[in-house]
């Protein structure tokens, strides 16, 4: 994918918007957000409508990306760190449907909802406690609802190399990300959870002309 398509659309240029306000690095980090990751295609993934969480959704951008997609959506970010909540929060005054709270680790809100999404979060817990947060979320789903995960997938090796060294960066120097060390679940392992849940999946690998190995994974309940 070249840089020009991944130019933000309109729903993308208001969203990064909405942290015109705040503090330079804020605004540098979701402008580095959105020209790494796929939003417009992870946001496809999601129901036009109902009300969708997202579960570690950090400074809020997918999730104010989401909710200005679509605008019959109503939103919910959560997260563990309170700080990047904040910024969220501020960034969402000026809309009502999409709002943020803190949430504790491991923690999927009570439903039903219609799409529960996590977006590049997972990996920051032991693949055990990925597998159970995973079917938390599913538990919370409404009849016919779907769990998207957008996530990093384990090949190739130098897509890898590069995003473990990047997250290394991230999580362990800059402290830009809670978390102390990394666990990437293979695709097809984490499409076999959702199947072993009861969900319909569909795995797709997103990573072509980019330099992150981006995989999606849609579960659909029945």
């Amino acid at each position: 994918m070249s840089l020009r398509n991944r130019r933000p659309d309109a729903a993308g240029r208001a969203a990064l918007n909405l942290y015109r306000t705040a503090p330079a690095s804020v605004r540098a980090h979701v402008a580095i957000r959105w020209w790494s990751a796929p939003f417009p295609t992870i946001s496809a993934a999601l129901p036009r409508s109902g009300r969708i969480v997202e579960i570690g959704c950090g400074h809020g951008l997918f999730s104010a990306y989401a909710a200005l997609d679509a605008p019959e959506r109503t939103v919910v970010g959560v997260d563990i760190d309170a700080d990047k909540i904040g910024y969220a929060q501020a960034s969402a005054l000026e809309m009502e449907r999409l709002g943020f709270r803190v949430a504790p680790s491991g923690a999927v809100p009570d439903g039903p909802w219609d799409a529960a999404v996590f977006v590049d979060v997972l990996y920051l817990l032991p693949a055990a406690e990925q597998q159970r947060l995973i079917s938390e979320a599913v538990a919370t789903l409404a009849p016919g609802g779907v769990v998207v995960i957008k996530e990093m997938g384990t090949e190739p090796a130098w897509k890898v190399r590069w995003n473990t060294a990047q997250e290394t960066i991230s999580v362990k120097v800059l402290r830009i990300t809670e978390g102390g060390s990394f666990d990437f679940v293979a695709p097809d392992v984490m499409a076999g959870w959702l199947g072993e849940l009861g969900l319909d999946v569909e795995a797709r690998r997103l990573d072509i002309g980019r330099v992150h190995p981006h995989h999606l994974l849609v579960g659909r309940r029945h």
